[in-house]
């Protein structure tokens, strides 16, 4: 685990319980009997998802590119937790998900080399942000935009793909009235997950979350101290709540132990998950979670 530092003494970074080769076993022997789904927390709100041999990524962040963009800046993005594994190790993806345009969701130093040893990826997102993420790509051949609106759902290899909207800090929409933060209802095998993307608590959310019955909730907690409500995500206590209103079976935070100045101990939310009788489950970085019917 990360220990604090100051002048002179050493940064230690978080370790992956699983990386690298060792990650990349278990998850090419992950079985896929009687329908199990299987989910791997890869840092921030990245997740890899597998269920009968098929793939599906969410918001991958496995590069340093923000590090180094803010590298000597007031802004210094400090990396807490080691690389799980390296983008191009991925080259068995084939569909991935973005839910908005911060880098942290949607990176080029993840996706391009992802793309390219995979020899074409399709890509869903924001249908309000299409454009600024195929300039983003260099308009690159090897990756297949799948724009989505809020209510939209779509099918990708098996994958059913459902839209809703996403505050960060606001519901935030383009000239056409199209949402540019969403979160996704992954559907498949009679399995129900939803991944939150960046966002706060707006109305409409619960109802529109409540029909897919879900089995897990991915959700962000790094939202707790007033002066980072900026991040427009929700805290411990928020996220513990959401997930209990929406009726989610388990609740998994993310956003967290990625970047020293955005972060926050999943303590107030495991609480607040076991004051709610929200089942939660804090996964650590390359670790694997099954759900099994």
């Amino acid at each position: 685990m990360q220990h604090s530092h100051g002048p002179g003494t050493a940064w230690h970074m978080i370790v992956p319980c699983q990386k690298d080769s060792t990650l990349l076993a278990d998850i090419h022997t992950a079985s896929p009997e009687a329908g199990d789904l299987h989910l791997w927390w890869l840092g921030q709100s990245g997740f890899l998802l597998k269920q009968g041999g098929s793939f599906l990524l969410l918001d991958p962040y496995l590069s340093d590119s923000l590090t180094l963009k803010y590298d000597a800046t007031d802004k210094p993005h400090v990396r807490m937790t080691e690389r799980c594994l390296a983008p191009e190790a991925l080259d068995f993806v084939r569909v991935i998900t973005s839910s908005h345009q911060h880098t942290d969701h949607f990176d080029e130093a993840t996706l391009l080399p992802l793309a390219n040893r995979a020899q074409g990826i399709k890509l869903v997102v924001p249908a309000a942000v299409e454009d600024q993420a195929r300039a983003r790509l260099d308009g690159s051949p090897m990756v297949e935009l799948i724009p989505v609106d809020v209510g939209d759902s779509t099918i990708v290899d098996g994958w059913w793909i459902s839209a809703v909207a996403a505050a960060h800090n606001e519901i935030e929409r383009d000239e056409e009235g199209r949402c540019k933060f969403l979160g996704y209802v992954i559907q498949r095998g009679g399995f129900s997950i939803y991944h939150s993307g960046d966002t706060l608590w707006h109305d409409g959310l619960v109802g529109a979350l409540l029909p897919f019955q879900c089995d897990v909730a991915l959700v962000p907690i790094n939202g707790s101290k007033p002066e980072r409500r900026v991040a427009g995500n929700l805290n411990g206590t928020e996220a513990a709540a959401l997930a209990k209103a929406i009726g989610a079976k388990l609740a998994v935070p993310h956003h967290f132990e990625m970047f020293e100045f955005n972060t926050e101990p999943p303590v107030e939310f495991v609480a607040t998950c076991q004051r709610l009788g929200q089942p939660c489950k804090v996964l650590r970085c390359g670790e694997r979670l099954t759900l099994q019917k």
